[in-house]
This record gives C-alpha cells, sequence and structure tokens, in this order.
C-alpha cells in the first residue's frame, strides 16, 4: 500500500503480484472504492499479473480536492499515475459500472496505452449518460441516500453498520462538497467506434443498464457481450465466482 501523486493529486494505490501483463482496476461511483476488487478479482489475477488498484480521486483513502471530476480529468488521473509508476507497456483494464465508463474513455484517449478492457456492468458514455447519472447524484437527503443504496445493496450488505455510515458520509462529502455532479454534466460523450481493442462485456441480465452493454456490442467493432441470468447492476457482487472465472479466463488469454 501506498500514495502516489498522480496529476496533482494524492492517490491510494495497491500493487500485487508480478508478470509480464499489468491489469488496472477501475471501481464505481460514490459510494465505491478499490476494496471491492480487492476482495473478488484483484487477488486472482495477481498469481500471474502485475496488478495495480487505487482509489479514484475523492474516494476511499485517496485525496478529495474541491475539482477535477470530469472524465477527462479522472482519464488524466490514470496516464499520469502510470507514468509515475513507470508503467510502460499498454495494460489490460477492468471496470465496473463508472469505472468501466473511464476504462472506455481511457482506451479512446489512449489508444496505445490498452491492450484490453474487461467491463461489468459499465455505463458506456454514450449520449444523455451525464444527465442520466448526475440526475440520481443530485437527488437531495433521503431520496438520494435511498438511489445510491438500491444501487449498491449487495455491495453495502458485505458491510457492517458502521463501515456503511462511513461510506455513506464520504458519498455526501464528495456529491455535497465537490465539483463532481458538475463536472460530470459537462463531460461529453464517448465514441464508441474508435474502442478497437478487445472488449469482454459483462452484464447482469435484469439490469439497468444492460442496454448501454448491447449498444457498445453494436457499435464497438471488438465486444464480447455476457449477460448473467438472475444478476441486476450488481453483477460483480451477485455473482463473483462467476464473474471471476470469465474476466481470469479473458484477461490471462492471447491478446
Amino acid at each position: 500500500m501506498t500514495d502516489v501523486v498522480a496529476n496533482g493529486v494524492r492517490h491510494h494505490v495497491q500493487r500485487l503480484g508480478t508478470g509480464d501483463r499489468t491489469v488496472v482496476f477501475l471501481h464505481g461511483l460514490v459510494m465505491d472504492n478499490l476494496s471491492s476488487f480487492y476482495f473478488t478479482l484483484a487477488n486472482p489475477l495477481a498469481e500471474s499479473c502485475d496488478v495495480i488498484l487505487y482509489d479514484l480521486r475523492g474516494h476511499g483513502m485517496s485525496e478529495r480536492p474541491a475539482t477535477g471530476y470530469s472524465v477527462a480529468s479522472l482519464v488524466a488521473d490514470l496516464a499520469a499515475l502510470l507514468d509515475a509508476l513507470a508503467v510502460t507497456r499498454p495494460v489490460t483494464i477492468v471496470g465496473n459500472s463508472f469505472g468501466g465508463l473511464l476504462a472506455l474513455a481511457f482506451a479512446a484517449a489512449h489508444p496505445d496505452r490498452v491492450e484490453k478492457l474487461a467491463l461489468i456492468d459499465a455505463h458506456t458514455g454514450v449520449d444523455g449518460w451525464a444527465a442520466q447519472m448526475t440526475s440520481t447524484l443530485a437527488l437531495k437527503g433521503e431520496a438520494r441516500d435511498m438511489k445510491i443504496a438500491s444501487s449498491f445493496q449487495s455491495w453495502l450488505g458485505r458491510h457492517s453498520e458502521r463501515k456503511r455510515n462511513r461510506l455513506a458520509a464520504a458519498a455526501e462529502a464528495l456529491v455535497e462538497h465537490t465539483s463532481l455532479v458538475a463536472d460530470l454534466r459537462e463531460s461529453p460523450a464517448i465514441a464508441l467506434h474508435t474502442i478497437r481493442c478487445p472488449v469482454l462485456a459483462i452484464y447482469g441480465e435484469s439490469s439497468d443498464v444492460r442496454s448501454h452493454g448491447e449498444g457498445l456490442a453494436r457499435d464497438a467493432p471488438n465486444v464480447t457481450l455476457q449477460l448473467l441470468p438472475g444478476c441486476s447492476h450488481s453483477v460483480l457482487w451477485e455473482a463473483t465466482a462467476d464473474v471471476k472465472a470469465r474476466v481470469v479466463e479473458f484477461v490471462r488469454g492471447a491478446a
């Protein structure tokens, strides 16, 4: 565990394993942090890969600046982090929910730095995504808390009430006291047709963002879409073993 300053922000980073492939994990927005991957997918991949996990700015144990939460800024954070860690080879990125959107944005901005993408119920940055996401974050008080909690119920259910309260307090500070909502609202759509690397897209069959995966499979040229029955947007926690097996096989396979 270490702190790395990237793009002017202190990021909490954990690096595991060694190997001839580097895998970067990108967690979801507001109520999430690197621990959701640490306890699910990271350690199995660290058996044969160089694995990097980090808390996005404003999340977990990373610094929470008042500004800089646009998709472009978060992509710049990742590019600077890889530079600071001296990662020069193309990486495989595993992204969950909003982390998947960041993975796509990074691949669009830096195609030479990405080998593969594994996306887990990812938002895809299509037209209207920012309005949809920020409408939830812009809710106030109990309405916002209930909406966020419903989206992360499986993840939150793994924690004690004390930990859930701490996550909720951090989420409130991020939403209420930074430019997160305004910055995301101004973030443009991602040109999915420019994503040329291999993409594994895993979605819950009953997820409310399933259409994002179907659109990605239609618009990007090298996408394998897999729908997991009985799962919602929380597919990472509802079907952890299945997701782990699929992602590990994809990451370790030939490019």
